[in-house]
């Protein structure tokens, strides 16, 4: 792997040549190159990496270290496999579901079929992109906010504070079935398996952390206990403020987790528990800095965000996501990319 060399053209906004291949860098420790795939395993093992790697999400993909091979289908019609899909709102966005899937228990309603053979349609083709780069596994929205788009919201909640039979029953199934899409990863030689399921509001969880502890800490634990036991490891993405469960997901085994709104979260707290122990995943604040700061004050809360979380054996990995539909310019861009490759 290491011996490898894929020649990649990178530009900025403008159309410059962009001058971090991240895939690639000079190993201090040897001979070979150092490539994203083992940057990023340094940094969530504690093994000291080299650099700091960064994943670069939605544009300029194949700039950075981390590359995704989707594991979940969507139909022609732009539905996901499991049956919602979206209402457009013309703002850049992936906009927001449509009517629930199942308002009712008695709404007839058939699971997902694994049809192995078309999550595995670009497998070559993926492994060739991706040979110098960490390799995620990701079915796209996973667990329960699968969930609520399924039943809607308010029938989501209902269900799980009243710990409905019914309700319960359907999610071990839900678990169950991304158990076997961290199988596929895990056989197709992927390194690490991604879960995306929002658990914050802009100031607390949606349930309680007693009932979040009672109902889903389990359901995790089984995948997460499989995906490591597969050789995988575990990155977990969540918006919101989830300070309390933080340490939940770190105990049940979350290698990389991204606290995706640094901005609500006690990110002081988080570090004074987990600092050293917990690797972290972590943007600059799409929602603050990022699209209204300055490229200093970037810069800055790069450094801030390092500082608190961050040790010279790694725990850190830093996350840009392209957001000009929410008014990032061009400039902040390339800034946060900047800002985590200046920092060691």
């Amino acid at each position: 792997m290491g011996g490898s060399n894929v020649s990649i053209i990178c530009r900025d906004p403008s159309g410059n040549v962009m001058t971090y291949p991240y895939a690639e860098s000079p190993n201090k420790k040897g001979n070979e190159n150092m490539t994203g795939r083992q940057v990023v395993r340094d940094a969530i093992e504690f093994k000291s990496p080299e650099r700091m790697p960064i994943w670069l999400f939605n544009k300029d993909q194949e700039c950075g270290d981390v590359l995704l091979y989707s594991v979940g289908l969507w139909n022609p019609d732009r539905s996901s496999e499991w049956g919602y899909s979206f209402v457009d709102l013309g703002d850049g966005t992936v906009g927001q579901p449509k009517e629930p899937v199942i308002p009712t228990w008695e709404t007839p309603y058939q699971f997902p079929e694994l049809h192995r053979e078309k999550r595995l349609q670009s497998v070559s083709e993926f492994q060739e992109k991706a040979k110098n780069h960490y390799r995620l596994g990701a079915p796209g929205i996973t667990g329960f906010t699968t969930y609520t788009f399924l039943r809607g919201f308010q029938n989501a909640i209902m269900d799980i504070v009243m710990e409905s039979d019914q309700g319960i029953a359907f999610l071990e199934r839900l678990f169950s079935f991304e158990k076997e899409l961290i199988t596929i990863s895990a056989e197709i030689g992927l390194d690490g398996f991604h879960f995306a399921d929002d658990w914050g509001t802009q100031d607390n969880l949606i349930i309680s952390p007693e009932l979040w502890r009672k109902v889903f800490k389990p359901l995790y634990k089984s995948q997460f206990d499989h995906a490591h036991d597969l050789g995988l490891h575990v990155w977990f993405h969540c918006c919101g403020n989830i300070l309390p469960i933080v340490p939940d997901f770190h105990e049940i085994g979350v290698d990389v987790m991204n606290i995706s709104q640094p901005n609500i979260v006690d990110i002081p707290k988080v570090g004074g528990l987990l600092r050293g122990k917990q690797c972290f995943l972590m943007p600059i604040s799409y929602q603050t800095v990022s699209i209204s700061g300055t490229p200093q004050e970037i810069y800055k809360e790069a450094r801030r965000l390092h500082q608190l979380l961050g040790t010279d054996e790694g725990g850190f990995i830093g996350y840009v996501e392209e957001y000009s539909c929410m008014g990032m310019s061009d400039e902040n861009y390339r800034a946060c990319i900047q800002a985590f490759q200046s920092l060691r």
